[in-house]
């Protein structure tokens, strides 16, 4: 049986634990886990530190890079997870497109518990909550059919072996 690289999405918005929870999630694999936010370019840092959402245009070369990544990283035979909102299905299918098998955690949350969670962390140039509400306003929520959904309210070691048993199912079908 052949076996192939994993390329695997950690999405939700902002302050949902895309970063927590890929790290955790990459350690109990033995993957390499990049943060999406660390390829947006200093243009988008930029808009996003002074309170503005980002639109479609902003998103096109942030989502081409990390495309990229899953493409080169599979050509590699390598594990790769990658925490990005990807707020849009069209994103997701993007991303799909570099990687065809890929996985999607989606984190999910009350706007509640996000925006407790952004309030609680400092030095991000995510802020706001004129932000957040933006991006749960773009919000295409992924059905059962594109991801696997978790309770942000979940411990992370819960939410990482549940997803886990979740792909491994998925992965004997």
């Amino acid at each position: 049986m052949k076996t192939t690289a994993k390329s695997i999405l950690v999405m939700g918005v902002s302050g949902s634990g895309k970063s927590h929870i890929g790290r955790q999630l990459a350690a109990a694999m033995g993957a390499t886990f990049i943060d999406g936010d660390d390829h947006h370019g200093p243009d988008n840092i930029a808009k996003m530190s002074r309170g503005e959402p980002l639109d479609d245009n902003d998103r096109a070369s942030w989502l081409a890079t990390l495309s990229d990544l899953y493409r080169d990283y599979h050509d590699q035979g390598r594990d790769l997870i990658i925490g990005c909102s990807a707020l849009k299905r069209g994103y997701r299918d993007q991303l799909r497109q570099a990687a065809p098998d890929l996985k999607i955690l989606y984190l999910s949350g009350s706007r509640r518990v996000l925006l407790e969670r952004l309030e609680s962390r400092g030095g991000h140039f995510f802020a706001g909550a004129h932000m957040l509400d933006s991006q749960l306003a773009t919000l295409e929520v992924p059905g059962a059919d594109e991801a696997i959904r978790m309770d942000i309210r979940q411990p992370p070691r819960e939410i990482v072996e549940h997803f886990l048993e979740a792909m491994s199912e998925s992965d004997d079908d």
